[in-house]
């Protein structure tokens, strides 16, 4: 795992030991997702929600976003993103939280442009999240949301619509927009 471009490119990032709580995202599907967002990074606000090793909220930090939450309920996965954070040079852009998601969601203040949500797979958390999270997005906010095959995600949340969905073998990435943006595109 490393991150891939911007001011912390190659730099090998620490993972979260056992896999079965954690799976951190592949290289090729984490270029995919920032490949569809690469315009929406420099100097945004964003949330990596279910944080583990932090890798995507730190592939954002070295794209050029100006500020990243990440959460996590388990301490010993935001002290591997500390690690990594810190190994980057990307700790001063950064807060760790160390909570459960939707009790974060639910007492959360602040407000986002870009949204990472990449919970345990199966465990039922994407489709609860999912609503809060959009309710602190700000106007012209993203959403990407990692998750299985098969698990179907709703059309629209929160004045949220898909925008795109793609397969990366056993993984979906799809990404959310505001309604009244869906004809923007991005390509």
């Amino acid at each position: 795992m490393r991150v891939i471009t911007g001011t912390a490119r190659g730099r090998k990032l620490v993972t979260v030991e056992g896999t079965e709580v954690v799976r951190p995202t592949t290289d090729g599907v984490k270029e995919a997702i920032f490949s569809a967002i690469q315009f929406e990074i420099e100097g945004r606000t964003v949330l990596d929600l279910f944080a583990g090793s932090g890798q995507l909220g730190i592939e954002a930090l070295s794209r050029g976003a100006a500020h990243a939450v990440l959460v996590d309920a388990v301490k010993s996965s935001l002290a591997v993103a500390e690690k990594n954070l810190t190994a980057t040079g990307l700790m001063e852009r950064a807060r760790l939280v160390n909570s459960d998601s939707l009790s974060y969601l639910s007492s959360c203040r602040e407000r986002f442009d870009l949204a990472f949500l990449d919970p345990p797979y199966r465990a039922g958390l994407l489709p609860r999240a999912l609503p809060l999270v959009a309710e602190h997005m700000n106007p012209g906010g993203t959403i990407l949301c990692e998750h299985p095959v098969g698990e179907e995600l709703p059309e629209t949340v929160g004045g949220f619509s898909q925008y795109r969905s793609r397969k990366y073998g056993k993984i979906m990435v799809t990404l959310y927009r505001r309604m009244a943006e869906e004809g923007r595109n991005l390509e």
